[in-house]
């Protein structure tokens, strides 16, 4: 049994929760999401919290359970606080800007990457060797920050690329004479 599952997800002040069947609803400060969980996991909202448990003693529904709590648990904290990746780029110029409503990176490449900002993401550049993803849903926020660390990830040899802040990059030596 997950030990996460069994902990329920207050819903603080301020956000609205609402349970549809397998479809859970946020509405905070930070803007609506919904979540529709699988069917082998029950939902319900009971006095400001809601519970999740597995409708079955199966493998897979105690296996699902835990993941549909903290997805509901990210819904909370998405539509109250929203979240954050930052990334930075290393290498001698390679920058980013903003360029309207599009992200505009130069990486090393014979043309600038042009990188539309999705709905519901803010991008913001405080520094150009700086980039800062925020948004309320987590998974678009990893998608898109992993988008733009795919255009050039950091390579082993010079360190050069896009990578998130904090991540550790294994160097590599180069060839010996």
């Amino acid at each position: 049994m997950s030990r996460v599952g069994k902990r329920p997800v207050a819903v603080p002040s301020g956000v609205t929760a609402t349970v549809d069947g397998q479809t859970v609803k946020m509405k905070g400060p930070k803007g609506q999401l919904q979540f529709v969980v699988h069917d082998d996991v029950e939902v319900k909202l009971e006095s400001g919290q809601i519970k999740v448990k597995p409708r079955l003693e199966t493998n897979r529904a105690r296996a699902l359970y835990g993941t549909a709590r903290a997805q509901v648990a990210n819904l909370v904290e998405g539509v109250t606080k929203g979240f954050e990746k930052k990334l930075e780029i290393t290498g001698v110029g390679y920058r980013a800007a903003m360029q309207g409503k599009n992200l505009q990176l130069a990486l090393g490449y014979s043309h600038d990457v042009i990188y539309t900002i999705p709905e519901g993401i803010t991008i913001t550049v405080p520094k150009p060797t700086e980039i800062t993803v925020t948004g309320s849903d987590i998974q678009r926020v990893g998608q898109v920050a992993a988008e733009i660390r795919s255009y050039r990830p950091p390579e082993p040899y010079k360190g050069k690329g896009v990578k998130y802040v904090g991540e550790f990059i294994f160097r590599k030596e180069g060839k010996k004479k």
